[in-house]
């Protein structure tokens, strides 16, 4: 049994993994109740966003800026990922996501500045070098810069859980900036993409599953924004046990898996596929996904990172295309 040995915050770890140990939010073995993201269906309706210089976020941050912010500092990847849905390049970021082809792309994401001192520990002054009107950082992580920020920028901590907040965000950002079409228009896409994937559910049973070693995590809907939606889509019968919880092999056999999403995760130099490590326990190859071929390494970037309209699209489209 392969069992997480010590604490961890899921909304920490799909940013940065620490050492090659990963604890936190885990799966349980039983079905989740009735209340689910999956109870309701998806409304494809999208409400008109309206400029503000002023307002309550999602999650009840209060917001204000004198002016439409014109410099924006991202220190994690769902701000380059709303950025980039309202047409925004923000001066400077720690995170690779807008690598991604479906981003900027390789050649104009080297035009960005990146902020040193990674996600963890950004560099207040190489923050602050930019002239930032705004600066964008989870509440979990960054929140502990706000006074070092306060006074020269306006710094806005985000807490995303579900995608629900995501979208509450994408629609915040656009208001601040201006860029309501375009906020409008990429929260119709998302919202139509997820109701049609929802009319195609797969009755197959699916899970996903984040690490650097055979320390792996169960991502659960209740506490990860990329799990969230796959209530939608597929039978997945995983809850999270808070910050205590473990994870064993054992469990994810008991429960038949058919198609299995894997997050490679590590700092610095990759040094192998998770499922790699994982192929090396005799229990990973009795698994149905595993037998049929039908295990997806994904790219962590995207799937666990991007946490945006954009990014969760592109969650959409590979996990449709895997659970057919």
């Amino acid at each position: 049994m392969l069992r997480s040995p010590s604490r961890f915050v899921r909304s920490w770890i799909t940013a940065a993994i620490v050492g090659s140990a990963l604890v936190g939010c885990g799966a349980s073995a039983e079905p989740a109740g009735e209340e689910t993201t999956a109870a309701k269906k998806t409304d494809v309706n999208v409400e008109p966003i309206k400029a503000a210089r002023e307002l309550t976020d999602t999650n009840g941050v209060e917001i204000s800026l004198k002016k439409e912010p014109e410099r924006i500092v991202c220190l994690f990847a769902l701000c380059d990922d709303i950025l980039t849905e309202l047409g925004i390049v923000p001066t400077a970021t720690n995170s690779a996501l807008l690598a991604h082809p479906d981003f900027l792309g390789k050649e104009k994401a080297k035009e960005v500045d990146v902020i040193p001192g990674g996600f963890i520990a950004p560099e207040v002054e190489a923050i602050l070098s930019h002239k930032p009107d705004l600066v964008i950082g989870l509440k979990d992580t960054h929140g502990k810069l706000a006074p070092a920020l306060k006074g020269a920028t306006t710094f806005w901590p985000m807490q995303p859980e579900s995608w629900e907040d995501s979208v509450g965000y994408l629609r915040d950002v656009a208001a601040l900036t201006g860029r309501t079409a375009e906020g409008e228009k990429a929260e119709k896409a998302f919202r139509t993409k997820l109701a049609e994937a929802e009319k195609n559910k797969s009755d197959k049973t699916a899970l996903i599953i984040y690490g650097s070693d055979e320390n792996f995590g169960v991502a659960t809907p209740e506490t990860d924004v990329g799990a969230s939606l796959f209530p939608k889509l597929a039978e997945y019968p995983w809850k999270s046990r808070g910050v205590e919880g473990s994870y064993s092999l054992e469990e994810i056999l008991a429960r038949d898996v058919d198609v299995l999403f894997v997050e490679t995760m590590s700092f610095g130099e990759a040094d192998g596929k998770l499922s790699e490590k994982l192929a090396k326990n005799p229990l990973w190859g009795k698994i149905p996904a595993v037998k049929n071929g039908d295990v997806h390494e994904v790219d962590s970037e995207v799937w666990a990172k991007g946490r945006g309209t954009r990014s969760l699209g592109i969650v959409l489209d590979e996990a449709t295309a895997a659970l057919r």
